[in-house]
């Protein structure tokens, strides 16, 4: 089965436009909430019989992500984490149905992976190569190893209330932090400002198709895994006609901790898909659980309101999930959540908050029950757990599925060195929250600029790699971008590297001798002859066993030759430090 055309659906006009990851608005009303539609019909007959034959990871459902054909190269084994019976937990709170779905088991140890994988895949596919985001954490963490692997440039701006030891992990995979002084929401301002100054793609969350998406395979794996866990269930009750068997089983309930609010609502997305494709049939209550002192969600859904008042100062330990301001996610997971009303319930899912203390104490009952240790983010949602359980929400029978959303390992700093992250100190201005960066008053806007143009330099060093082969040249991008700041440009056979050479000439070109058509003696030739190029120095990277001619050939012309698969990415670096320091 090919892959189904898919469109981007405008949430607010209903407009239907064909998908692409730039697609930031909709083309008829530039509402900029979209999502993606599939044939839902011809995928729901098929899908069954197609995952049969495919391996357990998310890409096993690639009918229904948006891109186009599946990079193995990007793929770390993303998704088929398990789904793990709680039963000492579920013995402790009378639930003989609990389950946790374990994210931590992850490549990077979060369910951001998911996020991370089909964004990176999309934005490869559309031939991106520089992405900045706002994080509180794992998206960044995430978002940095998929980079890597797609030789993707990342620059991730976070709260300085992250903790550390996140931030180095950040950092470890080259992406280039940004420390900005200021909370969460704030952060995303100053980020998207960023990104607008330099004409960079923003990751943009729940309104980025990908990223939606990604975290919908969750409802997918958990619907199918429980088919194996649990015998058939009686299907729910439908008015005006008796429904058909369900073909996987969906839980009465799925619990996930919630800062933005972008997993609940890819998950309630992917159960929803699943419904309409008739594989399960309910779509379950879908539950989110905040850190007590930033519940922007729960405030709002207590008082039967649609839109969430931000919190300005979030007042929790957790950072992780210190997002003030949820906009119109909350708002439309409040709503999808009213129009599935649940048999035997009130409602489609609920809000609830925790306090740090019982989030610890969970940590500690999580791990010494069920020997899973969780960070603070990840544990919120099992203290929900056991607040709803003991409040009578949760009947005994119910099947119940907790999403262990992560686990990050630190970081040494001694791993990093020096210079892996920037500083920014708002003005007061800028940083106040309630001021949109438009309303900062002009001399301020100068005081935001200039710290903004402290992230990155105009200056860099103009380095051109040449090389017929993509993935060495993903290599040699991913080795310069680790550790230096360049402006970086690619060439993959000798004519256009001629051209790119001559239109401005770059301060180090990094080329292979082995090319078709023209090979790198003779673009070496060509360079030496132009006087406009003559002066670049050049290193030869090759995998060319030389003849004693071929180094005469290269006697005198070049700076360096270095051997590919033998020398190290520091040898490297130190030799291109050298040449354009």
């Amino acid at each position: 089965m090919t892959q189904s055309a898919i469109v981007a659906e405008c949430l607010d006009c209903g407009h239907r436009a064909e998908y692409s990851p730039t697609l930031a608005s909709c083309p008829q009303c530039a509402g900029q909430w979209l999502e993606a539609r599939y044939n839902y019909e011809q995928i729901g007959a098929a899908l069954p019989q197609l995952v049969q034959n495919r391996p357990f990871n998310l890409w096993r459902y690639r009918e229904l992500l948006p891109v186009g054909v599946f990079n193995p190269g990007l793929s770390m084994g993303e998704g088929g984490t398990p789904l793990i019976r709680a039963s000492s937990l579920g013995m402790m709170l009378g639930c003989r149905n609990l389950f946790i779905k374990d994210e931590r088991q992850g490549p990077t140890n979060s369910f951001k992976d998911r996020q991370a994988a089909v964004s990176v895949a999309a934005l490869k596919e559309a031939g991106i190569n520089e992405v900045v985001l706002s994080s509180t954490g794992n998206v960044a963490i995430a978002y940095s190893a998929y980079a890597a692997r797609a030789g993707i440039k990342l620059w991730a701006f976070l709260t300085s209330l992250v903790p550390a030891e996140k931030m180095r992990e950040v950092a470890i995979y080259g992406t280039q932090v940004v420390k900005v002084t200021s909370t969460y929401d704030q952060v995303k301002k100053v980020a998207a400002e960023f990104a607008s100054q330099r004409g960079y793609y923003l990751e943009r969350g729940a309104r980025s198709i990908p990223s939606v998406e990604g975290m919908k395979t969750i409802a997918f794996e958990i619907c199918e895994q429980l088919n194996g866990l649990l015998p058939p269930q009686p299907p729910a009750p439908a008015e005006g006609s008796a429904p058909a068997p369900a073909t996987w089983i969906a839980p009465d309930w799925y619990f996930q901790s919630v800062s933005g609010g972008l997993g609940p609502l890819g998950v309630q997305k992917g159960f929803a898909e699943l419904h309409q494709m008739r594989l399960i049939d309910r779509i379950p209550g879908i539950v989110s659980i905040q850190a007590e002192g930033c519940s922007p969600m729960v405030k709002a859904w207590k008082l039967d309101r649609d839109q969430a008042e931000p919190v300005v100062s979030p007042r929790t330990l957790i950072a992780t999930l210190a997002t003030g301001d949820p906009g119109r996610t909350y708002t439309l997971l409040y709503q999808r959540m009213k129009a599935n009303p649940r048999t035997g319930a009130l409602h489609g899912g609920a809000f609830e908050s925790v306090t740090d203390e019982e989030t610890f104490r969970t940590m500690h009952i999580l791990a010494k029950l069920e020997g899973i240790s969780v960070e603070p983010a990840a544990a919120v949602a099992f203290a929900g757990l056991i607040k709803l359980v003991r409040a009578g929400m949760i009947a005994p029978d119910d099947v119940i599925v907790v999403n262990c959303t992560g686990h990050t390992m630190p970081i040494e700093l001694t791993v990093l060195g020096e210079g892996w992250k920037r500083d920014v100190e708002l003005p007061a201005a800028a940083a106040n929250l309630d001021l949109p960066l438009e309303a900062v008053p002009e001399s301020e806007q100068e005081g935001l600029l200039a710290a903004l143009s402290r992230v990155t330099d105009d200056r860099f060093s103009r380095v051109l790699i040449v090389d017929d082969t993509e993935e060495a040249r993903r290599l040699i991008r991913r080795i310069l971008q680790s550790q230096g700041n360049y402006i970086i440009q690619e060439a993959h056979n000798g004519q256009s590297a001629l051209a790119l050479a001559r239109q401005e000439p770059p301060d180090l070109i990094l080329l292979d001798l082995m090319m078709p058509e023209m090979d790198g003696f003779s673009v070496l030739d060509a360079l030496k002859d132009d006087p406009t190029t003559a002066t670049v120095p050049v290193i030869v990277v090759t995998a060319k066993e030389l003849t004693v001619d071929e180094k005469q050939r290269l006697s005198g012309r070049i700076h360096t030759l270095m051997q590919k698969g033998e020398f190290l990415s520091g040898d490297l670096l130190e030799e291109v430090q050298s040449l354009v320091r």
